[in-house]
């Protein structure tokens, strides 16, 4: 069976880790965090990043930085992961989900627009599959309605809109390290702060609430309790393996665009007249080889193309189930139908793509599509 995916291990991650147990600091901000830090900051122009344990710890961080009050409304797209809405949730706002584009699953200015209103703090973009929401126009409506922008940049490692990196163009930006993720460290994210006005609060929320990294540069003769905040930030040995990712990043991010290739110059001319959409990426978007997806005509013919390539060895999976139709919050909407959304939730099927996957095993996974979509 050729699964759905296979976490990469560069050959280095053990060996820096081992240098983590043989080092004064294990717990977190030592030396390899500092490394990604300053690997971000100088490689995407971030002015901030702090490293988390999770993406969903990154966008809790952006949440509590958002300073939300009872009554506050957030803008989230319904086709997304729960941290997306969870996080501003904690913080006691409204969510209000806004629906996909017909053309691919990120969110449109269009759909944002209608939903906003006097109680509305903040805008947040999902970039689907790393590829790049229309950003211009959605900064656009927040600057004209005074809005916060946070990006969730889980997919979107070493993606681009117009040339500036996702992650950079919002107020604040949430990375993810999962294991299903281009770049890894098992589990982890990443803050990204581009307003200069949150930096200070972002290092504070990340140490317990504590001013310790002001005192750890020599800013401060003490530290001490400040703000809320949590234990966010990871452990030297997540740090530590993510660096090794970072260290191969321009050849991971190759072989995973390669393999996309591969997909996408087998389906492309020979699937569409069946109803399959393929991926769309825009004029204004680069593609980073993070996901290859296909979007049936229907839940039925899903279901059945699933069926086919599992019968043929091949592990394929879904994504999200939109999440103003999921079990907790269905009974609170009360918007107009989503119904790019429920498609998306519906008809949607991602291919395996992990950086070991054979030219060879892509071309045949693509073959397969075919003739289960002729069947």
């Amino acid at each position: 069976m050729i699964p759905f995916n296979k976490p990469y291990s560069t050959g280095r991650e053990l060996k820096y880790m081992d240098e983590v147990c043989h080092s004064m600091t294990m717990s977190g901000n030592g030396t390899f965090t500092k490394r990604c830090h300053a690997f971000f900051e100088e490689r995407y122009g971030f002015k901030k990043c702090l490293l988390a344990t999770s993406g969903t710890d990154a966008l809790e961080m952006c949440a509590m930085l958002c300073e939300l009050k009872p009554g506050d409304e957030v803008i989230v797209p319904s086709y997304t992961f729960v941290s997306s809405a969870i996080a501003f949730l904690r913080e006691g706002a409204k969510v209000v989900f806004a629906d996909s584009g017909s053309a691919e699953p990120n969110v449109t200015a269009e759909n944002i627009a209608p939903l906003i209103n006097e109680r509305t703090r903040v805008i947040v973009v999902v970039h689907y599959a790393g590829v790049a929401c229309d950003m211009d126009s959605i900064m656009a409506l927040a600057n004209e309605h005074n809005l916060l922008v946070v990006e969730d940049a889980a997919h979107s490692i070493d993606s681009f809109y117009k040339g500036r990196p996702l992650g950079s163009i919002g107020h604040l930006a949430a990375f993810s390290f999962h294991e299903t993720k281009n770049i890894s460290s098992g589990e982890g994210g990443m803050l990204a702060v581009n307003d200069e006005r949150f930096i200070r609060r972002s290092e504070i929320i990340w140490e317990k609430g504590t001013n310790r990294a002001e005192f750890y540069r020599g800013m401060v003769n003490k530290y001490g309790w400040c703000d809320i905040g949590s234990s966010f930030l990871p452990s030297e040995f997540n740090a530590a393996f993510l660096w090794a990712q970072l260290e191969a990043l321009d050849d991971i991010q190759g072989r995973r665009k390669h393999i996309w290739d591969i997909y996408d110059q087998a389906l492309r001319g020979h699937v569409e007249d069946t109803g399959i959409q393929l991926p769309v990426v825009p004029d204004y978007a680069t593609n980073n080889g993070h996901m290859y997806y296909l979007v049936c005509p229907s839940l039925d013919f899903r279901t059945r193309l699933m069926a086919w390539l599992k019968e043929h060895g091949v592990q394929t999976t879904f994504h999200y189930l939109p999440l103003h139709s999921s079990a907790y919050y269905k009974d609170q909407f009360r918007g107009a139908p989503l119904v790019n959304c429920d498609r998306y939730g519906d008809c949607l099927v991602r291919l395996p793509l992990f950086y070991e996957l054979t030219d060879a095993e892509a071309a045949d996974i693509a073959r397969l599509v075919i003739e289960a979509a002729h069947q």
